[in-house]
């Protein structure tokens, strides 16, 4: 016979209706999450978005962001065979000068392009000898091209148009004809003349001939030392632009150091204002703390398009969307880390006569001085990410030059260039920061 636990007078059905209702919110939960995740799925056309998503395409960006390509091109209209490292003008081959893996016979050249792959250019033909596939014979003409494949069927990374053929049997490969030029596209890990221009005196030298040249006392340009010759060659390199970058990179940090500590210094004594137990009145402390609210409550890059619309372009414009945007938000953690000091504290600085700024000096600002530092270098260090967003809004910096880099196919490897460079700076300014904040909170 069991026996029954529950208190006299106990109402069971209270019971299963607090388990009900507790299984309906275990059961709802789930439900409203998965309608939420469908909702979202359909509002922002994940389906369509990965429909029209090209991989091939971001792995191509991928592979030029970390090798380089050189040029083949036979230019069918004037004639002449030449080759160039991007394809660029100030890095092509001199007359007779060529890569050991191109032969160039007069007009017509034989490309070893390695693991079998060898393209044979004869007038308008070519051959492109492809592993495991065959042939493949282009002629260009006076309409377009004609081709010739091997039998069987045609791979995907063959595109045969009448106007134009092009092939790409692997990332590192690639042939195209049309009736006006016959090129060849070999890439190459690693970034291309990164050190020095292709028409350097420096270009290929070796870190040892680099260091001897440096010592040497037969300078290469009378007016400066080897070694300033070296650096300025460097810095002074039009295809990567060091020197443009590095003083981009002392824009953008420039940038967060000044809105940085301006909201600081503004934001300090205003938080004084907007503390409740530093102002009994409250028509101050509410004004000042919508002020706060204001600030902080227009996004960052909403401030820097007006200050861009108002004083320009320039580094002033990012310096000024930090300040003001920081100063309501640190102005706010002030205040709360006022309202929340000891007070006995304070109150033993004014029991020694010390006067109102005293007791500031002596009794509250050591209590927030940890918070102070904590929030400002945190914020420094983030600012310093933002400053590259504002920055490729038009307030200059190393943001504007990404920008500019990602606007054309072919300068990812800039792009990578630039994006590692900030990041190395964040990375910097994160230790320096945290080694900061040892020294002045912990004393270490």
């Amino acid at each position: 016979m069991a026996v029954d636990t529950l208190e006299p007078g106990f109402d069971r059905s209270l019971i299963f209706e607090r388990i009900r209702r507790r299984s309906l919110i275990t059961l709802s939960v789930p439900l409203m999450i998965l309608a939420y995740l469908v909702y979202t799925w359909m509002a922002f056309d994940v389906t369509g978005l990965l429909a029209r998503s090209q991989p091939d395409r971001a792995a191509i960006l991928a592979t030029d962001s970390v090798a380089y390509k050189v040029h083949v091109t036979k230019n069918l209209r004037r004639g002449g065979l030449s080759v160039a490292i991007e394809g660029e003008r100030t890095a092509t081959y001199g007359e007779g000068e060529s890569p050991d893996w191109v032969k160039i016979d007069g007009g017509d050249a034989v490309i070893d392009m390695g693991e079998g792959y060898l393209v044979e250019i004869a007038g308008k033909t070519m051959n492109f000898t492809v592993p495991d596939y065959g042939i493949i014979k282009v002629t260009a003409t006076a309409t377009g091209v004609e081709t010739v494949l091997p039998t069987g069927e045609v791979p995907e990374w063959v595109k045969d148009d009448p106007r134009k053929f092009d092939a790409r049997p692997t990332l590192d490969r690639r042939v195209q004809v049309t009736k006006t030029k016959i090129e060849v596209h070999n890439y190459f890990g690693g970034w291309e003349n990164f050190w020095f221009t292709f028409n350097s005196p420096l270009h290929g030298m070796s870190v040892g001939e680099l260091w001897a040249l440096a010592r040497s006392d037969e300078r290469m340009d009378p007016e400066v030392s080897n070694a300033s010759y070296i650096l300025h060659e460097f810095l002074g390199n039009s295809d990567w632009q060091h020197g443009e970058v590095f003083i981009a990179l002392l824009e953008t940090v420039m940038m967060a150091v000044l809105g940085t500590l301006t909201a600081a210094l503004v934001g300090l004594p205003l938080a004084f204002m907007a503390a409740r137990n530093f102002t009994p009145s409250f028509l101050v402390r509410f004004g000042v703390r919508r002020l706060f609210d204001f600030l902080r409550g227009i996004d960052m890059l909403i401030w820097s398009l007006i200050f861009i619309r108002a004083f320009g372009l320039g580094p002033l414009t990012g310096a000024l969307a930090i300040a003001f945007t920081d100063t309501g938000t640190l102005g706010k953690l002030f205040s709360e880390a006022l309202e929340n000091i000891d007070n006995k504290q304070v109150e033993g600085v004014r029991a020694t006569g010390a006067s109102q700024m005293q007791r500031y000096r002596f009794g509250v600002i050591p209590q927030i001085l940890p918070v102070f530092v904590s929030q400002v270098l945190y914020y420094l260090e983030s600012n310093t990410r933002s400053a590259t967003v504002i920055g490729a809004l038009g307030a200059g910096g190393i943001g504007l030059m990404l920008v500019e880099t990602m606007r054309t196919s072919r300068d990812w490897e800039n792009t990578s260039y630039i994006i590692i460079l900030t990041i190395v700076v964040v990375i910097a300014m994160d230790q320096g920061s945290s080694w900061l904040r040892r020294k002045l909170i912990e004393g270490k």
